[in-house]
């Protein structure tokens, strides 16, 4: 079973994954508390590696059936949402720093965010992420290619 102390062990990258998805501080916030409390609700068996995949999963699902997609706030990352990174990946948040990278990820299609968010925020590989977001490696490929030269075009337009 789904060991609730070991949530813990995730939360950093799914607020990151949350704010890729989100835009906001507060929405990924929420979205992670609410994707806990789906997860605490009805536990499942599962095996340590797959933790993370099936956290992903529930989040994903949490935030499209909340409609928040629709509801994305931008907030500049100058001040205090680049600080709340930095807990996560140091190479993330210097990026983001830099480039505007969550910016430019906030105008790609969903299926592109999701890809890009779970290979690139959270650090699933291909097949974690394709079975997280119920699609096929080459589908994650495809999209990571797609997703990571529009962000890299829009960061070079900026």
């Amino acid at each position: 079973m789904l060991d609730p102390d070991a949530l813990a062990d995730h939360v950093g990258r799914l607020y990151r994954a949350a704010y890729g998805l989100c835009g906001s501080r507060e929405s990924a916030e929420d979205l992670v508390q609410d994707t806990f409390e789906r997860v605490l609700r009805k536990p499942r068996f599962l095996r340590r590696e797959d933790d993370l995949g099936y956290l992903l999963r529930v989040l994903r699902n949490t935030w499209v059936s909340s409609g928040r997609s629709s509801r994305a706030v931008l907030v500049p990352l100058e001040d205090e949402g680049a600080d709340s990174l930095a807990s996560g990946d140091a190479v993330v948040t210097r990026v983001v720093d830099e480039g505007g990278v969550f910016e430019a990820l906030q105008r790609l299609s969903t299926p592109l965010r999701e890809a890009v968010v779970a290979v690139d925020v959270v650090g699933l590989s291909y097949r974690e992420a394709a079975r997280a977001l119920g699609t096929k490696e080459g589908t994650i490929m495809s999209r990571l290619n797609r997703g990571r030269g529009q962000i890299a075009a829009q960061v070079r337009e900026q």
